[in-house]
């Protein structure tokens, strides 16, 4: 027995792509980078040490005077003794002017002043004597001052260099859809004839 069909035959689309990749390339160039430091500067003074010595008291106490001290010191002796010779004889003026009260003024004057020499007490001393020799020092003084200077630097930045290709697409139908429709075993009866079909 034959039985009518209808064979449908079906093909789907089909879709062909071909892709390019994009290209991306990123190139950075070294920065140029300058650096100087300049020397420092170094700045020293020196004052020297001073060492003083003074012996003039020394030695003048063995009797080794300059010609100024000698004139100072006699000036001053005289004058010391013109005031003590005043006074005695203001003093021996006085007494005798009160000689009416008794007594033997006029002896006990002339023994006053018949001594030849005065008399000394005698003591034991250095010579010269401790502390106449005058030391004054001064240490040596270092003034350092540094001039530190600062580094010089120079940068200069580069940018980097960016190439970039995109990508692409291409899209093509590769195969269109079809439909094929085939009948088999199939009549049609219509009025007055049969059609195949």
């Amino acid at each position: 027995m034959r039985l009518p069909q209808i064979r449908l035959e079906s093909q789907f689309a089909q879709i062909q792509m071909n892709t390019q990749p994009a290209i991306q390339s990123i190139e950075q160039p070294k920065a140029d980078l300058d650096i100087q430091q300049p020397t420092a500067e170094l700045h020293i003074d020196r004052f020297p040490s001073k060492l003083n010595i003074d012996q003039s008291e020394a030695r003048a106490d063995v009797d080794l005077k300059t010609i100024k001290r000698r004139i100072e010191e006699f000036a001053q002796t005289g004058y010391q003794d013109l005031l003590e010779g005043i006074a005695r004889r203001a003093q021996e003026g006085n007494e005798l002017m009160r000689i009416e009260n008794g007594g033997n003024t006029i002896a006990s004057i002339a023994k006053q002043n018949g001594k030849l020499f005065p008399t000394h007490d005698i003591t034991i001393g250095f010579i010269p004597k401790l502390g106449s020799v005058k030391i004054d020092y001064e240490p040596t003084k270092l003034d350092i001052q540094w001039d530190v200077k600062k580094p010089i630097i120079n940068t200069q930045i580069k940018k980097p260099i960016i190439d970039y290709q995109p990508g692409n697409v291409d899209v093509q139908i590769k195969r269109y859809q079809d439909l094929k429709i085939d009948f088999e075993n199939l009549k049609f009866t219509g009025i007055n004839y049969e059609q195949r079909i």
